[in-house]
């Protein structure tokens, strides 16, 4: 093989993990899409870590020669082992998962699909939604690495990073940021350009062309600019001309939504009303004017309740009538009241939904695309509009507790929906029915359900997000267990138990009264509220509102005020509802029992006091061990009393203690490494998944450099071994360089095969012929010591070596005589 042909060998040798490298690159820069949904850039490094364990994992398997197939399942595992290790607690030897870990996963991921589903991008980065991101990108990187490197198809691999994209731009109202589109197009080009360097580097070492580095430069230079001007006009075209996407531009342009922008912000049934309240801004919605009183600010309501899953529509909305200053009569409006106008400015709001006031009696200034439906009270449209400023006349009047006390008796046209229930736990039904044993009339049966959620000493409280789920009703849950919620939570069980009683009842969804400002009140997305609607006869839909807020957003009507409510027959005194059973008592006392207190809901990976302890204690002992065992082997490698000077003992004992550290002791190694482990274990997980995965990959090379220094050292001790050892050596690196020494070949054929093979230049053929004459006397002339030109004449060899047959990245990190070991004996005939 000439020199030309090696050096074209050797760089494709150095380019064979370019291609999952690459690969991985681009899921990270893929990934970074992600920012459009998810606040922060943690996840990110979260990210990275899970595609470096997947490639990994990859390059490692396949250097091992596993076959393929069995190296994405492979993958798939170690994937699982790091994120069982971050995200749960029952795990064994730190990464193995247990069947407990494996439900306790499920419960986490379910966690994250219903924050996907209520959250408002960008969604706050909790551990449930790091799992997830950690979760679905370490399987993207499996397929991208599938589709790279073992199907050799790496453009198709663009279909999946393509998904990335498409997913986040699904969920946000506002297009992804324009850095995330240029990382994106960057990093799949990058693995483009890598396997096409790769791809010719292999068709000219076929046909004996030279090597194409050259070639390859001068073509990428042209292609990168290509390719920055196309990024560059992509970006410029997309924020101003195009009118794809939910707001219509990028971020760059008007109508982005942002801290600074004007884009819509809308609401979808219990699919955004959490995520307005966890997002970390607070974006103005509306300003109202005209509002005599503070009341609640209606957008849509929910009448069926599917057990478990939560309310919903019920159905397609009817056809309505379009807005006009004259609309058909709500349900319970009498008209004999004082209307009341009111003007609404949107600010940042677009949606299918038009919020309301009351019972609408007229709408003016809008289009003729929405329409008003009487039954449900909402306002909608087919498609999401950005409305104008717009004027309400509706009748804001409210009962009194005994006008509503007093309507039992009056007939009600009701649609039955509004009664309809089932699929209910017997103790949820018979909680309901012993609050309102001993109510008489509708009205006190409703009162004593709210006062049931809004009396403190029954331990309910308000927290944005949930507690973990127990058993598997959420209701249950809310009512038995956690008594944690927030205004999901407080609408739905209290329109459920309502029902139960025979109570028609449904769930509407909007905003609180906001605050004064000025001369008008200002509405913003913290607003976002849930809460009750009863119907009574000539009054129509009245407002309960159980959520147990103390922020002074809550409003409580006239007809559910102490002075009002309290003490009437069938209700409790001023103290609340009736206990209930001791069943129904609110769990431990941890939980904040303030409203608005919001505990930790997600426990975090591992529990305060728990596992860092055994983690701390186990540090402590195997720092022990591996102490231990280091003094051991500096005395045991102590050298007999000599006369020699203070400064040449010093200097021995620093000799000793630098081979020492180089040569290790198998025990001592393994528990200073069980202790980097463990400290890792201290600040993270991932850390520590890390720490093993590298260490793991990293240990063919280790043996290989432990085999090495023990033979050069038996070598340079120049005793009986030394001629054999350093025969080993050359052999093993030979065999790293891929030529193997059959048993059946003499000691010379092998150096001739050496010299050929491998290209020694004249300085390494005669240090082999050197080493070659010292195991052919140590093996069959009797002499008791070695050569003492042998070092140096192995030295040479190694140095020829290097400089001819130079090793690839992978050959270092796998050698080839850690793997497949050699025979123990070499031939020993002349």
């Amino acid at each position: 093989m000439t020199g030309r042909h090696r050096e074209d060998e050797r760089q494709a040798e150095w380019a064979v993990p370019a291609t999952p490298l690459a690969a991985g690159l681009a899921v990270v820069t893929a990934s970074s899409a992600l920012a459009g949904v998810v606040a922060g850039l943690v996840w990110l490094l979260y990210v990275a870590v899970a595609v470096t364990i997947v490639v990994a994992t990859g390059l490692v398997l396949r250097s091992l020669r596993l076959p393929a197939p069995l190296v994405p399942p492979a993958q798939v595992v170690a994937l699982l082992f790091l994120v069982v290790s971050e995200f749960t607690r029952g795990t064994v030897l730190v990464l193995l998962p247990t069947p407990s870990a494996l439900r306790e996963l499920g419960g986490v991921l379910g966690e994250s699909i219903q924050e996907v589903q209520t959250g408002v991008p960008p969604v706050p980065a909790t551990p449930a939604m790091l799992c997830l991101v950690v979760l679905c990108m370490g399987l993207v990187a499996v397929l991208v690495d599938v589709l790279t490197v073992a199907v050799d198809t790496p453009a198709a691999s663009g279909l999946v990073l393509l998904c990335v994209f498409a997913v986040p731009a699904s969920l946000s109202d506002a297009l992804l940021p324009w850095w995330t589109f240029a990382l994106g197009v960057a990093g799949f080009a990058a693995l483009l350009a890598v396997d096409r360097q790769q791809r010719q580097r292999e068709w000219r070492g076929r046909v004996g062309l030279p090597s194409a580095a050259r070639a390859w430069r001068a073509q990428w230079r042209p292609a990168a600019a290509v390719t920055a001007v196309a990024v560059a006009l992509a970006l410029l075209v997309g924020s101003n001309v195009t009118v794809i996407g939910t707001a219509g531009r990028l971020p760059g342009g008007a109508g982005g939504f942002g801290s600074d922008s004007t884009g819509g912000l809308g609401i979808k049934p219990f699919t955004q009303l959490t995520g307005m309240l966890e997002h970390k801004g607070n974006v103005q919605l509306f300003r109202v004017r005209g509002l005599d009183s503070p009341t609640y600010l209606r957008t849509l309501t929910l009448r069926q309740y599917v057990p478990n899953q939560g309310w919903e529509l019920g159905g397609p909305m009817p056809e309505g009538v379009p807005p006009g200053p004259q609309l058909p009569p709500a349900p319970g409006d009498t008209g004999t009241d004082r209307t009341t106008r009111v003007q609404i400015e949107p600010v940042n709001w677009e949606d299918v939904w038009l919020p309301v006031y009351g019972r609408l009696r007229g709408l003016t200034g809008v289009s003729e695309n929405w329409r008003y439906d009487r039954t449900t009270g909402a306002v909608y449209s087919e498609q999401p509009h950005r409305p104008g400023r717009y004027v309400e006349d509706a009748s804001l009047s409210q009962p009194t507790a005994e006008q509503l006390r007093s309507v039992d008796d009056l007939p009600m046209d009701v649609d039955p929906a509004y009664r309809r229930i089932g699929g209910i736990d017997p103790k949820i039904v018979q909680l309901s029915q012993q609050l309102t044993a001993g109510a008489s009339t509708e009205f006190d049966k409703a009162a004593a359900i709210y006062r049931f959620f809004t009396t403190p000493t029954n331990g309910f409280s308000y927290a944005v997000r949930t507690a973990r789920p127990v058993t598997g009703d959420a209701l249950y849950d809310f009512l038995f267990n956690s008594r944690t919620g927030f205004c999901e939570q407080y609408a739905s069980a209290m329109a459920v138990m309502l029902r139960v009683v025979g109570v028609p009842s449904r769930v509407a969804i909007g905003f609180t009264a906001g605050y004064q400002d000025g001369d008008h009140r200002t509405i913003t997305s913290q607003d976002a509220h849930a809460w009750v609607e009863v119907q009574f006869p000539g009054y129509g839909w009245v407002i309960f509102d159980p959520t147990p807020l103390a922020d002074g957003r809550a409003v409580v009507p006239p007809y559910l005020a102490p002075d009002s409510a309290a003490g009437q027959p069938g209700q409790q005194s001023a103290g609340g509802a009736p206990s209930p059973a001791p069943t129904f008592a609110p769990p431990a006392p941890s939980r904040p029992s303030a409203p608005g207190a919001a505990p930790n809901p997600t426990p975090p990976a591992r529990p305060a006091g728990g596992e860092p302890g055994w983690l701390v204690w186990a540090l402590v002992g195997v720092l022990v061990l591996a102490i231990g065992f280091t003094a051991l082997r500096w005395y045991a490698s102590r050298p007999p009393p000599t006369t020699e000077s203070a400064d040449e003992g010093r200097a021995a004992r620093r000799e000793r203690l630098r081979r020492m550290i180089v040569r290790g002791d198998p025990a001592g190694v393994a528990c200073w490494l069980v202790a980097v482990v463990l400290a890792a274990g201290l600040l993270s997980w991932w850390l520590a998944a890390a720490v093993v995965v590298l260490g793991l990959a990293a240990t063919p090379w280790a043996l290989r450099e432990l085999h090495r220094r023990n033979r050069l050292r038996v070598v340079a001790a120049l005793g009986e071994r030394a001629a054999t050892a350093a025969w080993q050596e050359l052999l093993a690196e030979s065999t790293d360089r891929g030529t193997l020494a059959p048993d059946s070949e003499t000691v010379r054929l092998v150096a001739q095969r050496m010299v050929r093979d491998h290209g020694l230049d004249e300085q390494g053929e005669q240090g082999l012929n050197s080493v070659v004459g010292a195991v052919e006397r140590a093996w069959y002339g009797g002499r008791g010591s070695a050569d003492p030109g042998l070092p140096e004449a192995v030295d040479h060899v190694r140095r020829s070596l290097d400089r001819n047959a130079p090793l690839s990245l992978r050959d270092r990190l796998m050698p080839r005589s850690v793997l497949r070991r050699p025979g123990r004996e070499p031939a020993r005939r002349g």
